[in-house]
């Protein structure tokens, strides 16, 4: 293919290797692409806050798109610049429907500055940040006010099936998805995915999707995978993402961006 205009690529488990860091390699190649005049957007599930060491690798450079299309993120002054967010009568809606259907979920939040979660919610592997950044609430106080991203787990479901079931009891008021392998589940406003937030940045650079390469790994990366010219799965991917792309690269650990983005530039 030609050089692309813009390269779209999530992070967490593809651009990154599994201990959260950006190779040596990996950031030549994305200072390949600003150099030869490209676009560079980093599209995660990641919320801002988990953003600076990446910001940092990659000199401060361009925008972020951040929760799964919510929150559009300058990673030169490190600020929110744009917000799609769940109102909070969505919020407690989406939280009775599916409280009442799977009992044993447990839900935690993310605000445009911070993160609240209930007492018995399980924290993952970044427990020293959330402990840094977030707080115990009660459910009431956890819906009482609009945010980027409602998050509901399950101690032992198949993250898959938990995924269809969750779509099937709140899928006409907020858009779930997942993307930690954990029976996690994503939930953003209605309509706003990753691919949503790319779209609309790309429209405002005159950038066709056609010149567009996007990378992902995991269901949340679909939208924009689909929505791109051209797509690559890491060879890590989960299975419904290798079936959807056009390519697969090597692994995230292996550096698989880097692979394709040094050949394209």
């Amino acid at each position: 293919m030609t050089c692309p205009r813009l390269v779209a690529t999530d992070l967490d488990g593809t651009a990154l290797r599994t201990d959260g860091t950006v190779s040596p390699r990996t950031a030549a190649a994305f200072a390949r692409v600003e150099e030869a005049g490209g676009t560079l957007v980093f599209v995660t599930g990641r919320p801002p806050r988990w953003m600076h060491t990446v910001a940092g690798a990659v000199r401060h450079r361009g925008l972020a798109i951040c929760a799964n299309g919510a929150l559009v993120y300058d990673l030169h002054t490190e600020e929110i610049v744009e917000s799609h967010l769940i109102d909070s009568d969505v919020l407690e809606e989406c939280v009775a429907r599916l409280r009442r259907q799977v009992p044993d979920l447990t839900f935690s939040v993310e605000y445009e500055g911070g993160f609240a979660h209930e007492s018995d919610y399980a924290l993952g592997r970044w427990d020293a940040r959330e402990l840094a950044y977030g707080r115990m609430v009660a459910i009431a106080a956890l819906t009482s006010r609009p945010c980027a991203k409602l998050l509901a787990q399950h101690p032992s479901m198949d993250p898959d099936e938990l995924h269809r079931g969750v779509l099937e009891i709140v899928g006409d008021i907020v858009t779930p998805t997942h993307s930690s392998g954990r029976a996690l589940i994503e939930m953003s406003a209605f309509g706003v995915t990753k691919a949503t937030a790319l779209a609309t940045l790309a429209e405002e650079r005159g950038i066709k999707p056609a010149e567009v390469v996007a990378f992902g790994d995991m269901p949340n990366d679909l939208p924009m995978l689909t929505w791109a010219g051209t797509s690559y799965a890491v060879a890590n991917a989960h299975a419904d993402v290798l079936a959807a792309v056009d390519h697969v690269t090597a692994a995230n650990n292996d550096d698989g961006v880097a692979v394709v983005l040094e050949t394209l530039f």
